[in-house]
């Protein structure tokens, strides 16, 4: 089987920016960014964080508001903040050299199991077998095994399973060979069995059971979230506030919110302005509507609707929010949600 397996990779691995470097940050960075992203939306966030920190004690140096600002579109910005922590923990405590076995990996926040392994594999050649979406799938089919891989049982399992199938002489091409058939050839949706290096000693093949595998049950509920933005203009200002913990977008900016029921008209808008508090009964203001989106996360489906606020008075806004020149917006970041808005080309002439 590796043999087959390696030789495969070495003819149609792609090249990807961050191949070809035993260097852990460089492996770091593109493991933590390619989670949950897909690699052509994350090559770029790649190469920009790579231009911009060429070193992790300069990434560990950096602002983290730059940082979120670079990571602005990806996602799961809690990725990005233990990113920022582990690399001021590698500088302070490792002397900025990064922890060269999985043991010590573990420890650092951000880093769980995989990107331990992958980074201990990649740059370093411990044996230690690198399990992702990819493996667990071509695992799953490979072995047969049928045991739910979001189970704590499957994951006993399927790493038991990747790590005897491991080629301890030479585990980083073989981690990588094995992610790179998961990703091009045994897919979620009609594997190109045929083509595949390793298919005469593969269960599903020889079953025909590629579509019942790897189970994977799903047991979390999608919870819907309608949030009402109010883009208050004041002369030349307008307003941001800076989400808290303990909620999706930490740290992230975004414009004063009430989270409720969409508002549908400027009369709703007004009088929850005024309910609030954010302008008084007496104060004339100009309410237009400029957009609604929806936006999907991992387990929330959010709705916005979006309103320009008007005043001619200094709206009566909580001291966590921060008056800002309306033009300096694009220097924060803000959630992918607000960015839609923002870069809308039909609504700048309204926005700015």
């Amino acid at each position: 089987m590796h043999q087959k397996l390696h030789h495969w990779y070495q003819l149609n691995k792609r090249d990807l920016p961050w191949r070809n470097t035993n260097n852990p940050y460089i492996i770091w960075l593109s493991e933590i960014i390619l989670q949950q992203t897909r690699v052509e939306q994350g090559s770029p966030y790649f190469i920009n964080f790579v231009k911009n920190y060429e070193t992790i004690t300069q990434f560990a140096n950096a602002d983290i508001n730059d940082i979120l600002k670079l990571w602005q579109g990806l996602g799961y910005y809690s990725r990005a903040r233990n990113m920022h922590n582990t690399a001021q923990i590698i500088r302070d405590n490792y002397n900025g050299e990064f922890p060269n076995n999985y043991n010590e990996l573990i420890k650092l926040k951000g880093i769980g199991p995989y990107t331990a392994a992958a980074i201990a594999s990649f740059a370093f050649n411990e044996p230690k077998s690198v399990v992702d979406g990819n493996v667990y799938r071509v695992i799953a089919r490979f072995a047969g095994i049928y045991t739910d891989i979001n189970s704590t049982e499957g994951k006993k399992e399927f790493a038991l399973a990747a790590q005897e199938l491991l080629d301890s002489e030479n585990p980083a091409t073989h981690n990588q060979a094995m992610m790179e058939l998961g990703a091009m050839v045994c897919k979620p949706q009609n594997p190109d069995c045929i083509n595949c290096p390793i298919q005469e000693n593969c269960f599903a093949f020889s079953k025909k059971e590629q579509a019942n595998l790897p189970v994977k049950i799903k047991k979390l509920k999608t919870k819907e979230r309608y949030f009402n933005y109010f883009v208050f203009e004041f002369g030349n200002k307008t307003y941001l506030k800076q989400r808290g913990p303990k909620d999706i977008w930490q740290g992230l900016f975004e414009f004063p919110m009430l989270e409720m029921s969409l508002l549908k008209n400027p009369s709703e808008v007004l009088d929850e302005l005024v309910k609030n508090e954010f302008i008084s009964k007496t104060e004339k203001v100009k309410i237009q509507f400029l957009e609604n989106y929806k936006h999907i996360l991992t387990h929330q489906k959010l709705f916005a609707s979006f309103w320009k606020i008007t005043c001619k008075t200094k709206p009566n806004l909580s001291n966590e929010c921060i008056e800002i020149e309306i033009d300096e917006i694009k220097k924060y970041a803000v959630p992918r949600l607000l960015e839609k808005l923002i870069s809308n080309d039909k609504l700048q002439h309204q926005l700015f």
